[in-house]
């Protein structure tokens, strides 16, 4: 006998964890392939930038659920750019993770992570991130 999912419940887990608080938070190396297995609440993340015009724990961005894309089964998530992220900063940074905010570090929970392969710099002046391409929730 065969199993499987009905397509409808990828948009039905996103539309029920894409609800509430998210924040991105910027940091300084990139993760090893070990780390996306293990880490799952904001405390595992310990390379979180430091900067003039940044704050510890990021600033919010917006998550959106879309249609689900029954050609590829599965709902894409869109999270809102950052225009600007941080003004007036001096900062650099190789990437971020997109984490769902419960309370406090070892309970927000990680979401995803955004590489802008190489480092970005800003020296007082806006910081920004445009999301390039959505998450997706697979069927």
């Amino acid at each position: 006998m065969a199993n499987g999912n009905s397509l409808t419940l990828t948009k039905r887990m996103a539309d029920a964890y894409f609800t509430g608080t998210f924040k991105f938070l910027l940091v300084s190396s990139l993760p090893s392939e070990a780390n996306y297995d293990a880490y799952d609440f904001r405390n595992d993340v310990t390379n979180e930038i430091t900067g003039t015009g940044y704050t510890a724990g990021g600033v919010a961005v917006s998550a959106t659920v879309g249609a689900i894309d029954t050609t590829n089964d599965r709902t894409p998530v869109t999270f809102g750019n950052l225009l600007p992220g941080w003004t007036g900063s001096t900062l650099s940074a190789v990437g971020g993770w997109v984490y769902k905010v419960i309370g406090s570090a070892a309970t927000d929970e990680l979401v995803t992570f955004v590489d802008f392969g190489g480092t970005i710099t800003s020296t007082a002046s806006d910081f920004n991130v445009t999301f390039t391409a959505p998450l997706y929730v697979n069927g």
